[in-house]
């Protein structure tokens, strides 16, 4: 519901004049006061340029879980105090030893070291792979329930982001395959995945089962196809999930079969070996797919025979 109008309780008028100097709000037909004591939320300053606005901002970034420190750091200048002024030398001094204690107190515990760098492998991994900034602080909450739980000792850290990203992927439902991840990151397919099956066993997560119309859009980008084509193959699969001919499947062979059935159905030809690529699936899989499409949509399509 949108907010109801003020109105002045005298005349009734709506125009209503704003002074934020004076914090009050006065009807311009009687001069009647409605409100007073308003608190203006802007900064107490002017700029004129975006150099002389960012300079005088007193904030940061909001509290981030991808951060160390949550973004909730101290810092220490050591050559001005708050109003500008340069300091004398033995309040310079002083104040370069305090920031020293400081960042040497910061990365003294284990567990702001293991942050540091487990954040900086988050960030760099999700911009390679396009990660939404959602999906990163999913990630980040992950790895950090990980670490409370002490699952990171003895370990590789790599590989723990790396799971907690694939986690985080799977939760948002952003298809990201592990493969994928895999490439991206420092350690191996192998690693990474006993990795994950740990993080889902030990912090008990609950996985949404993966939708296989979310990977055709992927594939169908890889294989170059017609818009047709890629439209037809998710109404294939529409269809098949209106007969439960999708349970138990692995999403993303059924996706590479459907596809590969709706270029044969819309002549643009693909073969067998390229959509299974383009999927990160086998041929094998990717056979015995289409074979279970063709017999549960066999009186919704026309039949063809497997190349």
């Amino acid at each position: 519901m949108s907010e109801e109008r003020v109105r002045c309780p005298r005349c009734g008028s709506y125009e209503l004049i704003l002074d934020p100097e004076a914090g009050e709000e006065v009807c311009s037909r009687c001069g009647l006061v409605v409100r007073e004591g308003i608190v203006d939320p802007g900064p107490e300053w002017r700029a004129f340029t975006v150099e002389e606005r960012e300079s005088r901002a007193r904030t940061g970034l909001g509290s981030s879980y991808t951060i160390f420190d949550k973004g909730l750091s101290t810092a220490f200048y050591e050559d001005r105090d708050a109003k500008g002024r340069k300091l004398d030398f033995d309040t310079r001094l002083m104040m370069s030893k305090l920031r020293r204690y400081d960042n040497r107190s910061k990365m003294d515990e284990a567990w702001g070291r293991n942050l540091s760098i487990a954040m900086a492998e988050l960030d760099r991994l999700a911009a390679r792979l396009h990660i939404p900034d959602g999906v990163k602080e999913e990630a980040a909450l992950i790895y950090r329930r990980a670490l409370k739980q002490d699952l990171i000792r003895g370990r590789s850290i790599d590989a723990f982001v790396a799971a907690s990203l694939y986690a985080a992927c799977r939760l948002q439902r952003i298809p990201r395959s592990l493969k994928r991840i895999a490439e991206e990151s420092t350690r191996d397919y192998s690693e990474i995945a006993r990795t994950y099956r740990l993080l889902i066993r030990e912090l008990r997560l609950k996985m949404p089962i993966d939708d296989p119309m979310k990977f055709v859009p992927s594939i169908a980008s890889k294989l170059k196809v017609k818009r047709e084509t890629e439209q037809y193959a998710i109404e294939i699969l529409r269809r098949a999930r209106e007969r439960h001919g999708l349970a138990g499947k692995d999403p993303r062979g059924l996706a590479a079969a459907a596809l590969y059935l709706a270029c044969l159905e819309t002549n643009d030809r693909r073969i067998q070996k390229e959509v299974a690529a383009a999927a990160g699936t086998t041929e094998v899989t990717l056979r015995n797919r289409l074979r279970g499409l063709e017999a549960i949509l066999g009186d919704a399509l026309p039949h063809r025979g497997l190349n």
